[in-house]
């Protein structure tokens, strides 16, 4: 007679088939399976967890200015993984030398090409500043302007770069303070009021990059004129 049994699980199994599996089946294979995998996860566990202090660092510059809305903090490429406060403070201080620089570009297009340009010649042999294009084909095309126009419109943005845009008292509030002594009525401000301040020239700055690298995409593709009639 065969008889059911019932195992804890609810499953039931004949007593036939139940008695056909060994009593004591072989066990070292498993066990030795069971106790390299038990080694591994140990040795796992005692590794340096790289994601969580990524994630940790990441999270430190959540509250820095910038990380506002609607993108709040945004980093898609990586640049501050792994990333300390100097390495922070310095690709803060690029993001928003190159943002001051795109609002000049940006601003000088949209005058120019208004057809606004600065009074009288720009040479000895008689070529008026509105007599050369606008935009990159000023300073690279056939109608640009001398190579020696154009060194010393360098020359101007190098003395610019190493005595004026920078820190020379040493006194400066934050990177990218560059008074040099003149207050503009600044110290008399509240902290808040400076912080709304400081935000709003970074996303004027990030406005200013794309809207720059757009002209000069739309300019490089002949239909400029579209856009800045």
């Amino acid at each position: 007679e065969i008889r059911p049994r019932r195992l804890p699980s609810g499953i039931i199994f004949s007593s036939r088939v139940y008695s056909s599996i060994p009593p004591h089946p072989p066990s070292y294979p498993i066990m030795k399976s069971v106790i390299f995998a038990a080694a591994i996860a140990s040795a796992a566990a005692f590794a340096p967890a790289t994601t969580g202090k990524a994630s940790t660092e990441l999270r430190a510059f959540e509250s820095e200015l910038g990380a506002q809305p609607p993108l709040g903090f945004y980093d898609p490429l990586g640049f501050l993984d792994n990333a300390d406060q100097e390495t922070f403070d310095r690709l803060r201080y690029v993001e928003l030398k190159h943002g001051r620089i795109s609002q000049l570009a940006f601003l000088g297009q949209i005058v120019t090409r208004n057809g606004i340009h600065l009074p009288g010649d720009i040479d000895y042999e008689g070529n008026s500043f509105a007599s050369f294009p606008n935009g990159l084909a000023a300073i690279n095309g056939p109608d640009s302007i001398s190579s020696a126009g154009l060194l010393q419109i360098l020359g101007f943005i190098a003395f610019l770069e190493i005595r004026v845009m920078t820190d020379v008292t040493g006194e400066s509030e934050f990177r990218g303070d560059f008074r040099n002594g003149f207050d503009f009525g600044w110290n008399k401000q509240s902290e808040e009021w400076k912080l709304q301040k400081r935000a709003v020239e970074l996303n004027q700055g990030r406005a200013a990059m794309m809207g720059i690298l757009g002209l000069m995409v739309h300019e490089k593709l002949g239909n400029i004129d579209a856009i800045l009639p």
